[in-house]
């Protein structure tokens, strides 16, 4: 935790966050307990590893606790914590490796998602409940059920899907406050 984290406040009154997972003591744990969410916008990322199945479900938990950290209204992190989860599932079993970028501001978090990826053939069909093109050693772990893309659109306020094949795919949620 705490790889090549650093918080910077840029020339737009943003604070960008540069690292994988922030750990306990890092400038962006001070932010948030100086009561970050007034007027500010706030931007992090997170380096996904495809297949890396043993660090499932960290960026979506370091964003949640950021959030929660800062006081922000448990059904709205419910949400948040439930489409990055999925969208960080996503990129870890399709993809070589992906990006989880987020954007907080008072009024919405964004949320993109870009993956290295084989790319998505046919999104209205990817898009049903219950359909997976995940390999068989994705399911027999308990994953690839066919929800992910579902489960984002649901949580979302906005969700936009990009997805070239050959090449991956970018989603973009907003979820408003």
């Amino acid at each position: 935790m705490g790889r090549d984290s650093g918080v910077v406040l840029n020339e737009k009154n943003r604070y960008i966050f540069t690292s994988h997972l922030l750990g306990e003591g890092s400038k962006w744990r001070s932010v948030v307990r100086q009561g970050f969410m007034t007027d500010k916008t706030y931007e992090g990322s997170f380096h996904i590893v495809g297949g890396d199945f043993s660090r499932a479900g960290e960026a979506s938990t370091e964003l949640k606790t950021i959030l929660l950290n800062a006081g922000v209204e448990d059904e709205f992190v419910r949400r948040v914590a439930i489409a990055t989860f999925e969208a960080e599932m996503n990129i870890m079993i399709y993809a070589t490796a992906g990006i989880l970028r987020y954007i907080i501001s008072p009024e919405e978090i964004r949320i993109i998602a870009e993956d290295m990826g084989p790319g998505i053939e046919d999104i209205e069909l990817a898009m049903q409940e219950g359909y997976s093109t995940a390999p068989d050693w994705v399911r027999e772990m308990g994953w690839g059920a066919g929800m992910g893309l579902p489960n984002m659109k649901k949580n979302a306020d906005i969700f936009r899907i990009d997805s070239v094949v050959g090449e991956g795919t970018t989603v973009e949620m907003i979820i408003k406050r």
